[in-house]
């Protein structure tokens, strides 16, 4: 099947000829109709499956020129990098149409962002927080929603923003069409669509779990994290089929504790992100991996959501993640739009039980390759592998012992008397002579 085989217009297959794509993806051929037809969708599909244009080409095809200056479309995001990549691609497919859109994220000045909504938009791309902000301040008018779309929404629940998803949703239109994209359906997102979704469509592009067929998959068993970072710069220098490489590690600390390990030797080929870098940072080592001058980035979970490069050659697990759902959706990172791709992970002693999750998950077992002869093992320890010392559990005895000894003998008979409490004078003498008895009158 080709974009022509879909029911677009010449406006959207020209600006999909201009990007060079000529047939959908699975989640893009299946998604499509049913958003045509007004039905609510949940879309389940991995990263790397086209998911974006899934949801932006049906509503590009429906949008319609409005006077009004309200948007008529809402898409939430999780992260910063998210709303710039679907800023981006609305861009892109819109070129032909006059169609406006607008990104909101904190972390920056909200007037510029409550300026340009207020200017008049068609569609805004936001993160929850950010997004209502802008509402409560009145900056984005919410009256003429007619489409919500919810991406990444395990991510979001995962971030903590139900709350504010809940509080969106309720100053929303009751009557609009509600899409959501997941890469899982846990209990929360299920909770999410029976509230307030209306009967959706379940679209899976492949079913949780299943591991991407055209992603080769590797894993190499390693004693120790340093080992690890040999390994990595073992590989990088002798496979230069390794050209735009994702590695993820587990923490922000070990992000930058990495890349100090790794920067001498791959001098400006190399880059970071996190939650703690600088959004500015952020944007530039994306666009520098984007366009080539860096050869590789290491970057945390969160932060990778966001990355949407078309041609990343390897995925690394530097380390294992503790959810078995977000391997599939790193390894996702690679193989995308149907082309294919490699993942591969590095795996020490304490992670081969999440390496179990993950396979039975998968319903996949990872072949396991042997480490290069060439590799430096390390024998240095990182304080979290250090053995931790034990010590011997030393029972405190009670200072006074259970059965007394001859010192706590028992009182004498003389001194086990109760006390008696003595009568008073008159009542002495009224009961031995029947009368009152004084002592005599007081000497003046």
């Amino acid at each position: 099947m080709t974009f022509g085989d879909l029911n677009l217009n010449q406006t959207l297959l020209n600006a999909l000829a201009d990007l060079r794509f000529s047939s959908p993806t699975t989640i893009q051929q299946k998604v499509f109709s049913v958003v045509m037809s007004g039905r609510d969708v949940c879309g389940i599909a991995q990263t790397g499956t086209g998911k974006t244009f899934a949801y932006l080409l049906p509503i590009l095809r429906q949008w319609q020129f409005s006077k009004e200056k309200t948007p008529q479309t809402l898409i939430i995001v999780p992260t910063r990098e998210l709303v710039i990549q679907v800023v981006e691609a609305v861009n892109k497919l819109s070129t032909y149409q006059s169609v406006s859109v607008a990104g909101a994220y904190g972390g920056v000045n909200i007037k510029p962002q409550a300026a340009e909504i207020r200017q008049g938009v068609d569609i805004v791309v936001g993160t929850p927080g950010r997004l209502l902000d802008l509402i409560l301040n009145g900056s984005l008018k919410t009256k003429i929603i007619k489409k919500l779309v919810i991406d990444e929404m395990d991510e979001l629940l995962n971030l903590g923003f139900r709350q504010q998803l809940q509080r969106i949703i309720d100053l929303l239109p009751t009557k609009r069409q509600n899409l959501l994209f997941s890469a899982t359906i846990t209990e929360d997102v299920e909770a999410i669509l029976d509230t307030f979704f209306n009967d959706p469509v379940r679209i899976e592009a492949a079913p949780t779990g299943t591991p991407l067929e055209n992603i080769e998959q590797t894993a190499y068993k390693v004693p120790n994290v340093n080992t690890k970072v040999n390994l990595l710069k073992l590989l990088l220098k002798r496979d230069d089929s390794m050209s735009k490489v994702l590695v993820f590690v587990a923490t922000k600390s070990l992000a930058d504790q990495l890349y100090s390990q790794v920067a001498e030797d791959f001098i400006d080929q190399v880059g970071v992100i996190h939650s703690n870098k600088e959004q500015n940072h952020r944007f530039n080592t994306i666009n520098k991996f984007k366009e080539g001058s860096y050869r590789f980035i290491i970057a945390t979970d969160i932060i990778a959501r966001g990355i949407d490069v078309s041609e990343v050659t390897h995925v690394v697990n530097f380390d294992l993640p503790e959810i078995p759902e977000h391997y599939i959706h790193r390894i996702g990172r690679t193989g995308r739009a149907d082309k294919g791709g490699i993942a591969i992970s590095f795996v020490t002693e304490r992670e081969e039980e999440r390496q179990e999750k993950m396979e039975s998950l998968m319903k996949y077992k990872i072949p396991t390759v042997s480490l290069p002869e060439e590799l430096e093992i390390s024998d240095v320890l990182t304080a979290d592998e250090m053995p931790k010392l034990k010590l011997k559990n030393i029972e405190v005895r009670d200072s006074i012992p259970e059965s007394r000894g001859a010192s706590f003998h028992e009182k004498s008979a003389k001194n086990s008397k109760v006390p008696v409490k003595k009568e008073r004078y008159s009542t002495t003498m009224m009961k031995k002579y029947g009368k009152p008895k004084t002592r005599g009158q007081k000497k003046k």
